[in-house]
């Protein structure tokens, strides 16, 4: 269905800049519930790790969070979402990316924007341990564009039964382009400089470099995402180049093939992204709720408390739209 959500989504005025929605709230995170670690050993010799806020009981639903570039349980908007399942009594687990949970994975290849292999063994591992569970899920900004990529390419045979999008880069060329400019440099820098030690943590490791498409040298060198991707991303997990990456695992072209109820949230003011990431109707498929809304920032939407508790929209939205009954 496509459509927009009819309640009203508006910032306060404190709150109206981009940056002050995108950055507020990893100083202000709520407290972490306690969580139990869980490794999920993978079938190329690597692993995941699983934080388990409950497990689901008999028919009960099951909540998967997948976190953002470089995100982990700690991200505030997987707290917050965590805390929010706790208080409505809903089985919940964070799905860390490989080498996201505090601990640097076995292999020389990570994890990137298209990768739904690992997100699809989980997912059919815990299909085969909850049977009579329905699975949600919730993917935020790379986290999403996976999220979305998985329910356009499994379609019909998706284990997901309804999923939330959250500020998801689908056009990742444009969305690296964005990055190189403005006050969104500051992100990027950020970022980059957790992807170079993670990277220099492996050319650390015998068994890792010899992998590695780079060495310290030319790693010092690489400081954008399209840099980045082109030398590091693409050529570890076997796209030809930067180009090809981003073509291949952007997820905007598999959204007119999600079969299973699926909501997409977008800010206008992402500092994230431009406009190529808004779909067009031609990109949307029927199982699709898609929300655009003028503010909000990236991963941030904040509506209301205040600057030292702010209240979000995020959380409730997805709660309403994971637990609501299907419609005729």
């Amino acid at each position: 269905m496509k459509n927009k959500y009819s309640a009203r989504f508006s910032t306060p005025w404190w709150a109206k800049s981009p940056h002050v929605q995108t950055i507020l709230p990893v100083f202000t995170k709520v407290p972490k519930p306690e969580l139990m670690r869980e490794r999920l050993e993978l079938d190329d010799g690597d692993f995941i790790d699983l934080d388990w806020l409950a497990k689901p009981k008999k028919g009960q639903p099951l909540v998967v969070l997948i976190h953002g570039l470089e995100g982990s349980a700690e991200s505030h908007y997987i707290r917050r979402m965590l805390y929010t399942c706790q208080q409505q009594g809903l089985a919940a687990l964070v799905h860390h990316h490989r080498s996201c949970s505090g601990e640097n994975n076995r292999l020389a290849r990570s994890y990137h924007s298209g990768d739904i292999g690992d997100l699809s063994a989980n997912l059919s591992r815990l299909k085969q341990n909850y049977p009579d569970s329905p699975l949600f899920a919730v993917g935020y900004s790379l986290g999403g564009n996976v999220l979305a990529k998985y329910q356009g390419e499994m379609g019909e045979n998706s284990l997901v039964a309804r999923a939330v999008v959250v500020s998801a880069p689908l056009a990742l060329g444009a969305c690296a382009k964005r990055l190189e400019s403005g006050f969104s440099k500051i992100y990027q820098r950020h970022l980059i400089k957790q992807l170079q030690q993670k990277t220099r943590d492996k050319l650390a490791n015998q068994s890792q470099a010899k992998h590695m498409p780079v060495d310290e040298a030319s790693l010092a060198k690489l400081n954008t995402f399209y840099q980045f991707d082109d030398q590091v991303t693409a050529p570890l997990h076997g796209f030809t180049n930067v180009q090809d990456y981003y073509s291949r695992a952007s997820g905007l072209q598999f959204l007119n093939a999600i079969a299973r109820p699926t909501l997409i949230i977008h800010a206008a003011d992402d500092p994230f992204m431009t406009h190529d990431v808004i779909p067009s109707a031609n990109h949307l498929s029927s199982h699709i709720e898609y929300e655009l809304h003028h503010k909000g920032g990236h991963v941030g939407f904040i509506e209301g408390g205040s600057p030292f508790k702010p209240k979000y929209y995020l959380e409730r939205r997805a709660i309403d739209f994971l637990t609501q009954t299907e419609q005729e």
